[in-house]
């Protein structure tokens, strides 16, 4: 007799976050090729690429694999059924706290208000039924568009804050109220 077997599309611990248009949802098999096509282009200098398919995968994989073991990792931000980019509160070995990051996958959802829309529904479920009392950003300095968001999000800069190791970064903070 041989076993049935499902498989769930369910990625244990993932929320679905909804907000006014958009769905922060665990990334899916079918999102992986726009999130290679961003790491392995020019828009992900400040993530120290462009780097290479390999490490699109690893990190793809690591921050879904995160949802099960740390109840923590990347959500791929859904407009209107289509993927265009990702937040993810992650805490990987090198990160010293648990950090709220984002990007959108092309210039063309740039302007429109998604990755703020998007990091506030993370940053406010970190820190809400999360039940984190602190995140951070580690932001580039040389960084403008995300220190504006970071700003806008309302984070304050923490000089005192560990950073990643070999890392120049902006530690930007927020706390629960």
């Amino acid at each position: 007799m041989t076993a049935r077997v499902e498989f769930s599309a369910k990625i244990q611990g993932a929320p679905v976050l909804r907000t006014a248009r958009l769905e922060l949802r665990a990334p899916t098999m079918a999102d992986f090729p726009a999130y290679r096509a961003f790491v392995t282009s020019d828009r992900a200098l400040w993530m120290g690429g462009p780097h290479g398919a390999a490490t699109a995968w690893a990190w793809f994989t690591n921050d879904t694999a995160q949802w099960a073991l740390l109840n923590m990792g990347g959500l791929i931000v859904s407009h209107q059924g289509r993927a265009i980019g990702q937040v993810a509160l992650c805490h990987n070995p090198e990160f010293p706290e648990p950090e709220l990051g984002w990007f959108l996958f092309d210039k063309a959802h740039e302007g429109q208000g998604f990755a703020h829309e998007a990091a506030s529904a993370l940053r406010d479920w970190a820190l809400g039924p999360r039940g984190l009392s602190t995140i951070v950003a580690y932001v580039d300095p040389q960084n403008a568009p995300s220190r504006r968001l970071a700003e806008r999000l309302g984070g304050q800069i923490d000089p005192a804050a560990a950073t990643p190791e070999g890392m120049a970064t902006l530690v930007y903070r927020w706390s629960r109220a």
